[in-house]
């Protein structure tokens, strides 16, 4: 099989778009993905200040690769939630990516500021692991962004997770989630950052030979807390479907995009927001929902407002 560009052998076969790629036009390929995304939603410019959420998984590390390879100013977040060894060895993985680079990276540590990782915390609160850390992470990837000066969150979020969420959406018939649903969250209230998927047009089969063409190591397995997850359920059905009929997801996703989302266009928010009693960031009720379920579970909620605070004077690794 030869490259569809330069006809020399091809490193990898796209079957959505019946295009094989050679590693130097495969790489060009990506880049033009995510520029188009960018582009197309005004996710952001040279200029800005972006902080990408980085896990240790293949999407957000090749996020962040791509951001500073196309010239943006891209620092990176983690979010060490203490789920034992997957915790530890993501981390890891995290700080050797950056030092390989000279990035600037920022590290908030769950476990060590509350002595509890998110599994205990859930317990305390009787909710869904996965529940819990969504709550925790949203709270401090905004905050973060916020208190350190930058203008865009983006996250590694890619074009299985996207129309897995979609799925997932329609069936159950989430229509404020399908209200919401796009590559692109602005930061219409304040104190809210701008929220961004850049690689919503590139498939995890994509990032994942990215990372290997480009000799980016990151973690494989799952996070053990979300094996009953059922996103991950949704991304089989669809895996099943791309099998048989290529460009399923793509389709799927992009036509609830361009054609299906003015169907559940947002109204004008008529919401009035107020000021956490606890912690002062915006919500809709007295209380917001990281700090409700800190308290539920016996935990200071400031602790993390007065960690990220402490983090603008510092620079390079935390």
């Amino acid at each position: 099989m030869h490259c569809t560009k330069c006809h020399n052998e091809a490193s990898i076969y796209i079957r959505r778009h019946n295009t094989a790629f050679c590693k130097e036009h495969f790489i060009e390929y990506i880049y033009g993905q995510v520029e188009k995304a960018i582009k197309k939603y005004k996710m952001f410019e040279k200029n800005d200040q972006i902080l990408v959420a980085v896990s240790g998984g293949k999407d957000s590390l090749a996020l962040w690769d791509i951001l500073i390879s196309l010239g943006y100013k891209a620092d990176g977040l983690h979010i060490d939630l203490g789920i034992s060894e997957y915790s530890e060895k993501s981390k890891e993985t995290v700080k050797k990516f950056a030092e390989s680079k000279n990035l600037k990276l920022h590290i908030i540590s769950i476990k060590d500021l509350y002595g509890l990782g998110i599994k205990e915390i859930a317990h305390k609160n009787r909710k869904t692991p996965c529940a819990t850390c969504g709550v925790i992470k949203r709270y401090i990837m905004n905050l973060a962004a916020l208190e350190l000066k930058y203008n865009v969150i983006a996250t590694g979020h890619n074009l299985d997770d996207e129309s897995a969420t979609l799925l997932g959406n329609i069936l159950h018939w989430q229509i404020d989630y399908l209200k919401a649903h796009s590559p692109i969250l602005l930061e219409d209230e304040v104190g809210f950052a701008r929220k961004v998927k850049p690689l919503y047009r590139v498939s995890e089969y994509e990032t994942s030979a990215y990372c290997i063409m480009k000799k980016i190591e990151y973690i494989i397995d799952e996070c053990p807390m979300s094996i009953d997850a059922q996103s991950l359920k949704y991304k089989e059905i669809l895996n099943i479907i791309e099998r048989d009929s290529p460009g399923t997801k793509e389709q799927f996703y992009f036509g609830f995009l361009e054609k299906g989302k003015i169907y559940f266009s947002p109204e004008k928010r008529d919401i009035k927001l107020n000021n956490c009693k606890i912690c002062g960031q915006p919500t809709t009720s007295e209380i917001c929902g990281f700090c409700r379920q800190m308290t539920k579970a016996n935990l200071e909620p400031l602790r993390i407002k007065e960690f990220v605070i402490k983090l603008k004077d510092s620079y390079g690794q935390i």
